[in-house]
């Protein structure tokens, strides 16, 4: 239960920042990892918004995830939260119409990060 309470705080708090962290509208921050435990990837991959993080757990990163549609301040969000467990060297993929990324957990699950293709990552870079 507390670490539920915990894992939720975290992201709580990641979700926000994300949010406030911009010093323009256009303006969004991005971290593509590695990243250790509680730490936030930031990326806006296709269109997507994505803010993911880890905390160990027996040896395996265990993801949370949280991904929504990058439409604007006005319009209305609908996020997609998905929690899973990755044992290190193992990738995750997040297929979308507009967008494909992997989650990499490193060695001795001490670190995450985004893999993406190079053109993807540089499109999203130039919109960003």
């Amino acid at each position: 239960m507390v670490q539920l309470l915990r894992s939720t705080s975290i992201a709580c708090a990641a979700l926000v920042m994300a949010a406030i962290t911009p010093a323009t509208a256009e303006e969004y921050v991005t971290n593509f990892g590695p990243v250790g435990p509680n730490e936030p990837i930031i990326a806006a991959l296709g269109g997507q918004r994505v803010i993911a993080f880890f905390e160990p757990d027996r040896g395996s990163c265990s993801v949370h995830t949280f991904m929504w549609k990058d439409a604007g301040a006005d319009a209305p969000y609908s996020t997609s939260r998905v929690r899973l467990s990755l044992r290190p060297g193992q990738m995750a993929r997040f297929d979308d119409s507009h967008m494909s990324m992997d989650l990499l957990c490193g060695v001795d699950a001490s670190t995450l990060a985004i893999v993406a293709p190079p053109e993807l990552v540089n499109q999203s870079a130039a919109n960003d």
